[in-house]
């Protein structure tokens, strides 16, 4: 939870008091916590697990904006601008969570605006993310942005094993295209080309990356 903007300017006592006013939620693999388009009301910061972020077009079509982990926040949308929440949020694993209602969180800021400044620049960092996002579609190739994809989920979600890097992402193959911004047959492609040239190796919803720098390369 010390990785949360939210947390991060605040002492322990700080921390222990924002708790106490928080909620715990708990979701299965595939349980979804709110929609596009509902009222949002707080912020979730997530504990265990992990939560994906997406929208649907109108004539039905899916796209995955972000995969969050532990230690991770959402909604703090609807705390600086009330209104629809602009997607929705469903658990591809086990998850718990704990959220902050708006009301409590304008209280709470009010008497440490520090913590005002933290969730702004979280707030920076994740237009900095999209527009990184906006540029790949445009100038990236697929293969080079499931690359980048596969790299930025090991930065979060890997750890090390005897051969590389185990990223466990959850995700299905079309949760993995869409994330991309591609056909999931596009990306089955570019994952068998990758696992072909002994730069990966593909698993159950998990990949062991054996060649982090040529990924990196690709992803150029």
């Amino acid at each position: 939870m010390r990785k949360a903007p939210l947390f991060a300017a605040l002492d322990d006592e700080s921390v222990q008091a924002l708790q106490a006013t928080m909620s715990k939620v708990h979701l299965d693999r595939g349980e979804v916590l709110f929609r596009e388009g509902q009222r949002g009301d707080r912020l979730y910061v997530i504990t265990v697990g992990k939560i994906k972020l997406g929208r649907t077009s109108s004539d039905g079509r899916e796209n995955l904006l972000s995969i969050q982990g532990p230690g991770e926040m959402f909604g703090e949308l609807s705390l600086f601008d009330p209104g629809p929440r602009t997607a929705t949020a469903t658990a591809v694993a086990e998850s718990e969570l704990i959220g902050l209602g708006n009301d409590q969180l304008y209280e709470f800021l009010q008497q440490r605006p520090a913590v005002s400044i933290s969730l702004l620049a979280a707030l920076a960092r994740r237009l900095r993310r999209t527009n990184d996002s906006l540029s790949d579609l445009v100038f990236t190739d697929v293969p080079g942005r499931v690359a980048k994809a596969l790299l930025d989920l090991s930065s979060r979600f890997g750890r090390p094993s005897d051969d590389g890097i185990l990223v466990a992402h959850d995700l299905t193959q079309e949760e993995l295209a869409q994330l991309v911004g591609a056909s999931r047959e596009t990306v089955n492609k570019a994952l068998a080309d990758f696992a072909t040239r002994g730069w990966l190796k593909l698993e159950a919803r998990a990949v062991l990356l054996l060649d982090v720098e040529r990924l990196q390369r690709r992803s150029r």
